[in-house]
């Protein structure tokens, strides 16, 4: 899901609280009007004074946007209709005001609160829409104007996909602009068009073969595209599916992840206080670490690593540096890091302990005791919650590769692409450096096939007593 999407649907969580906030407040403007004090005095005035009201307004809003998230209301799909929307929030709106009504009359409360709740509820309903209409608004202004339009090729050679084309053409609001439209898939002539950075393949062609079908899958995986197909076409794969409607025609998103959406916003955030919590956690770590390279071997203290993150972006993994500046490699070396590349291309012919393409140097020389002693631990890679804080990494994910190794990989291994790397994941927590490469590609597309943020707890938790045991560590 584009970041533009996503921004707008995690807007709607902050703009729902703050209308019902509104409604709240506004509801006891109602109540203490002179209008309304007039026809009808206020009896406990002392129960509704202002600096009692308001607290018990915003956790009833923080309860009413739970039943909202339990009524659908925040669905990642981008085409939803606005009167389906409305039919949720008449309806959850009503659970919660059930619940108020159910609770103010098993506590007995001595003061007139019903009317509050129920203009509450009336308001509650209109603000909440007219904030969902303003965010449809704003957003419909952007699609028009040309901003966060997902960028479409469209494959197919008979009508649904003319109706597609057509409808993405004339309505703007729906957020599409077609960048390339073919009767059949052709890798050649679509990879012309990677050069305008498409975000999607829509496949109508229902008369296609399984080998046509396929071919066309694997390559919007390759190249990080999203793969939705007109519902009529027969299943070859079957992931994580999401359907919609376009143009009254059902169109279904083959997902390689759960991990879109809230799903993404959730990770985001948990990889953010974790992340966070974590580096002032290990300050006092980072500080004797630091000074121990520094007595050992002096500067630098961080090595900085290229790897391939998600969407195979380059960056630079953080880590204490190890080894002997001498034999350190990358561009932070300059031309001694590329002399080293030629001593660690001959360590891997002889001490390599892996098979496919990655590798790694047992008993490697050029580990200085200490870095010997951090590797051995794994804290050579505490540096990295900085990398997850700026967003190139995760707390639980694949681990990153060097491009020269992601060079060697076979179609199947990209997968791990569809994610942010991690510091851990399922394959540290289940063998380590024990496993061939081939075992760790399988855990990894099972964690991102299978994503949930109770499968990141266990691994996080499982993760120090695998240090611990040292199981699979190689140094």
């Amino acid at each position: 899901m584009k970041r533009f999407e996503l921004l707008f649907t995690f807007l709607q969580l902050p703009m729902d609280y703050a209308m019902l906030l509104l409604a709240g407040f506004g509801a006891y403007a109602i109540r203490f009007s002179s209008t309304v004090t007039h026809l009808r005095p206020v009896l406990f005035a002392a129960k509704l004074s202002w600096p009692r009201y308001w607290p018990i307004v915003a956790v009833v809003a923080f309860g009413w946007i739970i039943i909202f998230a339990l009524s659908g209301l925040y669905s990642t799909n981008p085409n939803r209709k606005i009167a389906r929307d409305l039919t949720r929030i008449i309806m959850a709106g009503s659970t919660g005001f059930a619940a108020i009504t159910i609770y103010v009359f098993f506590t007995l409360q001595k003061f007139d609160s019903r009317f509050l709740v129920l203009v509450g509820w009336g308001l509650a309903i209109v603000s909440v829409t007219s904030g969902r209409l303003l965010l449809r608004g704003i957003k419909g202004i952007c699609f028009r104007s040309g901003v966060g339009l997902r960028r479409t090729i469209i494959i197919g050679n008979h009508s649904i996909a003319e109706i597609i084309s057509q409808t993405f053409t004339t309505e703007p609001r729906l957020g599409y602009t077609v960048v390339g439209r073919f009767d059949h898939f052709n890798p050649t002539r679509i990879s012309q068009l990677l050069d305008t950075e498409p975000d999607e393949i829509i496949f109508t062609n229902s008369k296609a073969n399984e080998e046509e079908t396929l071919a066309a899958v694997d390559f919007a995986n390759d190249h990080h595209l999203v793969f939705k197909y007109s519902a009529d076409l027969l299943s070859t794969i079957a992931t994580n599916m999401a359907v919609s409607t376009i143009a009254g025609i059902p169109i279904i998103e083959l997902r390689r992840t759960r991990l879109t959406g809230w799903g993404r916003i959730m990770k985001r955030l948990f990889d953010m206080v974790g992340a966070s919590l974590l580096l002032v956690v290990c300050l006092p770590f980072y500080l004797i670490i630091s000074l121990g390279i520094f007595f050992e071997t002096g500067r630098p203290i961080i090595y900085k690593n290229e790897r391939l993150g998600q969407f195979g972006k380059k960056f630079f993994t953080l880590k204490f540096r190890t080894m002997y500046q001498n034999y350190c490699t990358g561009p932070q070396f300059g031309s001694q890091g590329e002399a080293a590349l030629e001593t660690e291309a001959g360590l891997i012919k002889t001490n390599n302990s892996k098979t496919g393409p990655v590798y790694k140097i047992k008993n490697d020389p050029r580990v200085t005791p200490f870095g010997r002693f951090l590797r051995q631990w794994s804290v050579d890679e505490l540096p990295q919650f900085w990398n997850v804080v700026c967003g190139d990494m995760s707390l639980v994910g694949p681990r990153p590769h060097q491009p020269r190794e992601v060079a060697n990989y076979a179609k199947h291994h990209k997968i791990v692409f569809a994610i942010k790397p991690g510091i851990t994941g399922l394959a540290q927590i289940s063998g380590r450096s024990a496993l061939t490469f081939e075992e760790e590609v399988k855990l990894d597309a099972f964690y991102i096939e299978n994503w949930n943020l109770y499968l990141d707890l266990i691994i996080l938790v499982k993760t120090p007593f695998i240090i611990l045991k040292r199981t699979g560590s190689i140094v």
